[in-house]
């Protein structure tokens, strides 16, 4: 199971990284606040103070065709917050 999916890079979490070294991922459904605290420490080799996670429901989406209205949703995810301790940082633009 892959915990981290991707960092999400947004002009509000950008603005929370820099104010409040904290930083966003989406992570797998079922995946704990310890798991993804571990996997956090070890991909990007800091220390992590605390986690904070939300889970969205998908929500629904509609688009006008020329076969008329076509409706469906958007899939459910996990987002978890992570603060990392004093004097910690990722850089999310170095290996680009």
């Amino acid at each position: 199971m892959e915990i981290l999916k991707k960092p999400i890079i947004t002009e509000k979490m950008t603005a929370k990284s820099e104010d409040l070294n904290q930083y966003g991922f989406i992570v797998d459904k079922e995946a704990t606040k310890e798991q993804i605290k571990d996997a956090v420490e070890e991909l990007y080799q800091v220390k992590v103070d605390s986690v904070n996670t939300m889970r969205y429901g998908g929500r629904q989406q509609m688009r006008y065709t020329k076969a008329g209205v076509v409706a469906g949703r958007k899939p459910a995810f996990k987002k978890a917050i992570v603060t990392l301790q004093d004097g910690e940082t990722i850089d999310f633009y170095s290996n680009i």
